[in-house]
């Protein structure tokens, strides 16, 4: 009864770990997206003013439209060339929108940063852009609002002048008449 007895749980922990890495095959890891790859999996969407300040006013301009500017990597990890969109004309109270779906990027491109810049002002009067909150160099997408079905972005007011704080600065030249 002694080799039979010993040879029971041997074979018995033989069949066990059998069945574990029989049933181990069938498994797929699955690992929990990370909070980050989420967000770039939902929709973006962005949002802000654009003024006109004319001496101690600002004033909204309507109709007034900001590009977003975007790098993205592809699939292989090679960083794409830049791309733009633009927002919505803004409202009459200056505030416009844009949205940016990862359904409208390329197969297997992942954002990588964004911008934000002044593009259009329909005020003639009204058409140059300024630097405040980066509106002509360019303001980061940074902090979403995480709401159910986007990333909202709020970008700070940007601003146009009448003309440019040079110019205004530099008197006429007389041409000696």
């Amino acid at each position: 009864m002694g080799a039979t007895s010993r040879s029971l749980p041997l074979a018995f922990s033989v069949f066990l770990v059998s069945l574990v890495v029989v049933s181990a095959t069938d498994y797929e890891y699955k690992p929990e997206k990370s909070s980050s790859e989420k967000m770039l999996t939902q929709v973006i969407g962005i949002q802000g003013t654009i003024l006109c300040k004319t001496g101690s006013q600002l004033i909204p301009i309507k109709d007034a439209i900001a590009r977003i500017t975007c790098l993205a990597v592809d699939r292989k990890g090679y960083e794409t060339a830049p791309f733009s969109i633009l927002s919505n004309p803004a409202n009459a109270k200056g505030y416009y929108f844009a949205t940016l779906s990862p359904a409208e990027l390329e197969q297997g491109w992942r954002l990588t940063e964004c911008k934000v810049f002044l593009e259009k002002s329909p005020v003639k009067s009204c058409n140059v852009p300024t630097d405040v909150n980066n509106g002509k160099t360019g303001a980061t997408l940074s902090s979403p609002r995480l709401l159910k079905t986007m990333n909202l972005y709020s970008i700070p007011a940007f601003i146009y002048t009448p003309e440019t704080p040079a110019a205004a600065a530099i008197p006429p030249v007389s041409r000696g008449y």
